[in-house]
């Protein structure tokens, strides 16, 4: 059975003392309702050690939001991969839409991020996704394949025990679109089926996907019970502890 996975991106949310007291009563309710989903919290860069520190005998796990794709030099305002190992983080999100959107981040650099996150041991939720120009013109299908290809395709195979998936239909994130359930199993299918071709099954069927087109409690239930839809990568949802366990609860 594949792993289940729900993670609140907080982005750019939360100073350090509303990021402590939302983990001391997620903690509790993780703790409490001990969900099937493992639940993972992605602070800021200047919160991860507090936020770490505080969760240390719990089981939530927590990310980073990104990461530099150099070990060290002068790259003012920048994080390396060891430095967040240091403090205790283990994963991070890559390739996020807005990473790509906003600041550019194409898939060669990508592709540098994972190999520099990798040589630190960390697992990475890589973020792939098209925008809605893509989707009207057809085009979404070869946008996701390309942008898997081209940010993972030069790694081995044992690299994807430590890759989790996260799919963004980005046309779908506050545009007034939606996207249904079924949209969602289609291009996890579809992800799956790509995977599938470049490195077997057995990775393919091992590989967590994670679905994040504005996953609610009202909606979560529906959306993870399609065969390849794996957990969620949350964003607005996951600032409030109610609407993130409900969430993280789906799987129950």
């Amino acid at each position: 059975m594949r792993r289940k996975i729900v993670a609140g991106n907080w982005k750019l949310n939360l100073d350090i003392n509303q990021g402590l007291e939302l983990v001391k009563e997620l903690a509790k309710e993780v703790a409490e309702k001990n969900p099937v989903a493992e639940v993972v919290v992605t602070p800021s860069f200047v919160n991860l050690a507090g936020i770490v520190a505080e969760l240390k005998d719990s089981k939530i796990e927590v990310a980073a939001q990104n990461v530099n794709e150099n070990k060290n030099g002068a790259f003012t305002g920048e994080v390396a991969a060891n430095m967040l190992t240091a403090i205790g983080v283990e994963k991070v999100i890559l390739g996020h839409s807005e990473r790509r959107a906003i600041y550019g981040e194409d898939d060669a650099l990508l592709a540098k991020k994972v190999d520099a996150a990798f040589e630190n041991n960390m697992e990475v939720i890589f973020c792939i996704g098209e925008q809605l120009e893509e989707r009207k013109e057809n085009r979404h299908f070869d946008v996701v394949s390309e942008q898997i290809e081209k940010g993972l395709f030069h790694l081995e195979a044992k690299a994807f025990d430590k890759i989790v998936l996260a799919y963004e239909p980005v046309w779908a994130i506050g545009t007034g679109e939606t996207a249904s359930p079924e949209q969602a199993q289609e291009m996890h299918a579809h992800i799956r089926k790509v995977i599938d071709t470049k490195y077997g099954v057995e990775v393919a069927s091992k590989l967590p996907i994670l679905y994040g087109g504005s996953v609610k409690p009202a909606n979560a239930k529906e959306i993870f019970s399609k065969e390849d839809v794996d957990g969620g990568l949350i964003g607005g949802a996951a600032l409030k502890v109610e609407d993130f366990m409900g969430i993280v609860t789906a799987f129950n």
